[in-house]
């Protein structure tokens, strides 16, 4: 009659131990128990297999041809036990496994957003990043799935009930003018200057926050824009200015974008803000997603301190 053993794991290092050492007595010794309860557990473990694993002799216990053939293999169970305990541990540390992190338009080029995902993988070497660029609806659509951990987006956005929100920054914005613009030269322009320049703008379903933010500065300088072509995302609005079909405002960081035909020129009050949150499922219980998170906060927080004091761009290495 056949049945199922179920081994206890400490069976298979007794076994390993006492092969590697070849004796009971130093087998003990390296366990840190009592010789005659090893022996005891070496035989009940070949009574459960139904096999004999040693040949006990006069100096020692040397392993049999099917021990020989068992070791080996107890030997890789032992490591995969190490091995999951491992896991689980940097696991629980936030030092180990994969998390998907998506970037609404333009987010990559604020320099506090890549040098904290290069900070965050010299802090954790073993954490594996995916990093997905897309716009704000199909982000918060994506955390839904689940295809992505963490999302860092403009706000606000439909449907927060599932997701948990922390506030990032709020980035300067500029206004990007074609080369030979009337006041190109002009080192800060108001709004209300380029009321006749026909706009330039994303659609706002791609960032209803940040598209709201720009109509409201017009109007605070008590002008409407003239709406002119529609680009297919943020960063897009750049080329199309460069192509002399109008003004654009951007966030800062796009003023990197080194668009042949276009100047960047700083906005006047009242001058509209880029803000970025970063968005996680509610209840989401990973250590290692909370951790990017605390590590993004923190960055970003001190990005917004030093943003009074510095130029624009040179802050990427005293975060």
């Amino acid at each position: 009659m056949y049945y199922i053993y179920h081994m206890d794991i400490r069976h298979l290092r007794y076994f390993v131990t006492v092969a590697e050492h070849g004796s009971i007595t130093h087998a003990a010794e390296a366990l840190g128990i009592e010789q005659p309860p090893l022996s005891q557990q070496i035989r009940q473990l070949e009574r459960n297999l139904g096999v004999t694993l040693f040949e006990r002799q006069t100096r020692g216990m040397k392993l049999t041809e099917i021990g020989e053939v068992l070791l080996p293999r107890a030997r890789t169970i032992l490591d995969l036990q190490a091995q999951f305990l491992s896991t689980a541990e940097g696991l629980a540390r936030g030092e180990r496994g994969h998390i998907r992190v998506g970037l609404a338009g333009a987010v990559p080029l604020l320099p506090v957003i890549p040098l904290t995902i290069r900070r965050f993988r010299e802090m954790a070497p073993d954490v594996t990043l995916s990093l997905e660029e897309s716009n704000t609806p199909a982000l918060c659509a994506a955390l839904h799935e689940p295809s992505v951990d963490i999302a860092i987006i403009r706000p606000p956005f439909t449907d927060p009930s599932r997701l948990s929100v922390f506030h990032l920054l709020d980035e300067p914005t500029v206004i990007a003018l074609p080369r030979g613009h009337r006041l190109a030269k002009e080192p800060i322009i108001s709004l209300d200057m380029v009321a006749d320049d026909p706009l330039i703008i994303f659609p706002r379903e791609l960032g209803p926050g940040f598209h709201d933010a720009i109509l409201s500065a017009y109007q605070l300088a008590g002008v409407t824009p003239t709406m002119g072509q529609q680009a297919p995302q943020i960063a897009g609005t750049v080329p199309l200015v460069a192509a002399g079909l109008g003004v654009s405002v951007v966030p800062r960081s796009l003023s990197q974008i080194h668009a042949g035909g276009v100047t960047f020129h700083a906005i006047s009050e009242p001058a509209p803000r880029a803000t970025l949150a970063v968005a996680i499922r509610t209840g989401q219980n990973m250590p290692l997603v909370t951790r990017f998170v605390t590590v993004l906060r923190t960055a970003c927080r001190k990005w917004e301190q030093r943003q009074h004091d510095t130029a624009p761009f040179a802050d990427s290495e005293n975060l």
